[in-house]
């Protein structure tokens, strides 16, 4: 934390603009004896951006034409001293300017370590840092909306407003046991029953978010199955407007899954098409239909593929019959050249089921697949409001932990046990809150978070 730090806040390679970020003690003094502008730069205001070059100071050689931001702190995203170099985006330039800065006392930042340094100065907490890389990986709208929600604290405040009722609950047993001599209300165990109760529903409630939030935040899974050579890796590239996947006549041509981000109406869908499912031989594609059988148990969604040419057959019947109980959707495919003896035959066979006819040669249908994928996105109440949504697992983790204690609490009161016992667990509930907001965290934890970073950040 004495140390002050140096990083190309921008992704490797060539662009219009570079940042170089400096934070810490060090930052005003070096960016002085380097940045030549109109003014010298301690003469210049605070949050101003200021215009001259980056000059090395042991030779008077200019490095390049910038723009300079000072932030003098604690109004700075570390609450540090920060400066900012905006400079040209060439991998040359950036990499002779952040060797300067590092010759004149800074040292290149850890992954994270802005961010790290904004949570141990009290700008952020731990939650909001962890929101800080969501939000830079968010492939959608809706996880870029659900990150910014928890950046802003959202799920901080309810947290922290649920772990003070904890610790004030605490207190009064506490003090109930310790100092009965004192002139204070006496808690009784029902009164910390009927305190615990409404705690722990809303614990179990922000705990359910947290299937719709995974959603948001990584995508509906959507897995495409069927037997092989019925359409599936063109429907993938179809769906996502790319050749990714390769397509031929011959089975068996698709070894391993391959997956595509996609938005459909704004609905985040990671895309993942399977090898056909079949007994065969090849040692590869053996491997990868297991892949396939893993990807469908994780879905979310199974598009099962059925070829309305050569009609239904067992096999379609097989892979069917194994997803049939999770949510799907039956895509008949190839309709274009399919009798209408086969076609009925299908529908009537599917006909208790969702099936959308399709034409994926000609495009025909496709647009209702996106329909259909849209209106079960949003029946499932996946939408974004104004309610806590939990999207880490960290989190997820952490909440059902705290919400077995408040249940061994709520136990150990049924059972007739003393109130300093039940506070055992009402303070192991109170630290499993503390580890997602950082007041109760370890050094680890901190290490384990923030190594998930880029550099620069």
């Amino acid at each position: 934390m004495e140390d002050t730090i140096v990083a190309i806040s921008t992704p490797p390679g060539t662009g219009g603009i570079g940042i170089i970020r400096i934070s810490g003690e060090k930052s005003f003094d070096i960016a002085s004896r380097i940045f030549r502008g109109a003014k010298d730069f301690k003469d210049i205001k605070t949050h101003t951006i200021n215009y001259g070059r980056i000059v090395d100071p042991a030779n008077n050689e200019t490095l390049d034409e910038v723009l300079v931001s000072k932030m003098k702190k604690p109004a700075s995203f570390t609450r540090e001293d920060v400066v900012e170099i905006n400079c040209h985006g060439g991998i040359v330039v950036l990499r002779k300017i952040l060797g300067l800065i590092v010759k004149e006392g800074a040292r290149i930042a850890e992954a994270g370590e802005f961010t790290k340094r904004a949570f141990l100065n009290g700008r952020i907490d731990l939650s909001q840092a962890e929101a800080v890389i969501d939000l830079i990986n968010s492939k959608t709208d809706a996880g870029s909306k659900a990150a910014l929600d928890q950046l802003e604290g959202k799920l901080s405040k309810k947290l922290k407003e649920v772990r003070e009722k904890l610790i004030e609950l605490i207190a009064h047993i506490e003090v109930t046991v310790d100092y009965p001599e004192h002139d204070i209300e006496e808690i009784t165990g029902d009164m910390v029953y009927e305190s615990l109760k409404p705690i722990r529903n809303l614990i179990f409630n922000i705990s359910n978010t947290f299937e719709n939030g995974r959603m948001i935040r990584e995508g509906l899974n959507v897995v495409i199955v069927g037997r092989p050579n019925v359409g599936k890796s063109s429907l993938l590239n179809e769906l996502s407007g790319k050749n990714k996947a390769i397509v031929t006549d011959i089975p068996g041509t698709t070894r391993d899954i391959i997956e595509e981000y996609i938005n459909i109406n704004g609905i985040p869908i990671r895309l993942i098409d399977t090898a056909g499912i079949r007994e065969t031989e090849d040692v590869v594609e053996r491997i990868g239909v297991e892949r396939a059988k893993k990807a469908v148990d994780e879905a979310d969604l199974i598009l099962v593929m059925i070829d309305a040419d050569t009609g239904i057959i067992n096999e379609d019947i097989e892979i069917f019959n194994n997803v049939r109980n999770k949510r799907n959707i039956v895509i008949l495919n190839k309709i274009d050249i399919s009798s209408n003896e086969k076609i009925k035959e299908i529908e009537d066979y599917f006909k208790d089921f969702n099936l959308i006819k399709v034409s994926i040669k000609t495009g025909s249908g496709i647009d209702k697949i996106e329909e259909e994928l849209t209106r079960l996105f949003n029946k499932g109440n996946l939408r974004l409001n104004d309610e806590v949504i939990l999207t880490n697992i960290r989190h997820k983790n952490m909440i059902d932990k705290c919400m077995e204690s408040i249940d061994n609490a709520i136990s150990a009161y049924e059972g007739g046990m003393p109130l300093d016992m039940i506070t055992i667990d009402i303070k192991d509930a109170a630290y499993y809150l503390g580890q997602i907001t950082g007041e109760s965290v370890n050094e680890q934890v901190l290490n384990e978070i923030f190594k998930r970073f880029c550099i620069g950040k």
